[in-house]
């Protein structure tokens, strides 16, 4: 097998959330790789910290800063990436991510689910991901070849106590992924491949302090994660980068509509 396939070298890609702590390590992977980079997030200046340690590492990358909900934001970031590089390749939707109010913890129940927090939770992820799939899936459309790569997550597959407008939104994006992945097939052609990751646990911005203490020990919740891995431990952001150059390179051409387990076999214990 010639492993160039792996290679993104010429390829453009667009990662959406890459402000954040999962997005940016894989659009920093898919620039070491070869690829130019869009930085696509609602922090501009943490989009163009980004794209200048891409550039300092010898990548390209581009700042876009953009909200994923926001049609004309997002339509103005593919004119300038179509713009400076001519194409897009390579879609990751990493945007994303869970609404405080959309948890049943504590003194909040299942009954005190307000409908705000819940279609809240279901735009951002939901929404956020589908949007930037008709933007710059477009541009893969008009060149007839493209990979999308949408991130779902162990809630989606499995019941996550606390956290159910999370797990209903990403339990979406898994039947967003396969049907995206037929309807760009059959419509057209088999250049256009849609496939997700279900990253399992990670130390992210938004769930650290669920999961560690201050002096970070393991939470209750985090013991409970940890038991519940065979590998024994949480991921690292950069765990996620061999998946997602896989996935958008043509080392898998023939492979669309899954959703890959970086879980550390979490997804496949019983707990016994």
């Amino acid at each position: 097998m010639n492993l160039d396939v792996f290679s993104l070298k010429g390829k453009v890609a667009i990662v959406t959330g890459a402000t954040g702590v999962l997005g940016g390590a894989m659009a920093r992977g898919l620039a070491a790789a070869g690829a130019q980079v869009g930085i696509l997030g609602r922090r501009a200046e943490t989009a163009q910290q980004v794209a200048a340690e891409i550039e300092a590492e010898g990548g390209q990358a581009l700042a876009l800063p953009a909200d994923v909900l926001d049609m004309a934001q997002l339509q103005a970031a593919r004119q300038t990436v179509v713009e400076a590089w001519g194409r897009i390749d390579v879609l990751i939707n990493a945007a994303g991510g869970n609404v405080p109010n959309a948890n049943v913890f504590g003194d909040l129940t299942l009954f005190d689910l307000t409908q705000t927090a819940v279609d809240q939770v279901m735009s951002l992820n939901f929404t956020g991901t589908l949007l930037p799939c008709q933007v710059f899936g477009e541009v893969m459309v008009e060149g007839g070849r493209g990979s999308i790569i949408n991130i779902s997550s162990m809630a989606a597959q499995q019941a996550v106590t606390r956290v159910i407008g999370y797990s209903a939104a990403k339990a979406a994006i898994d039947n967003l992924t396969k049907w995206l992945a037929v309807e760009m097939a059959l419509k057209y052609g088999e250049g256009l491949r849609v496939n997700a990751i279900a990253p399992g646990f990670f130390i992210g911005e938004q769930n650290r302090r669920l999961l560690l203490n201050e002096d970070n020990s393991l939470t209750e919740r985090g013991q409970i994660i940890i038991r519940n891995t065979p590998m024994g431990r949480f991921g690292e952001p950069e765990e996620l980068v061999g998946t997602a150059i896989w996935l958008a390179s043509d080392a898998s051409q023939f492979v669309t509509g899954v959703v890959v387990p970086v879980d550390g076999g979490f997804s496949v214990f019983s707990g016994v």
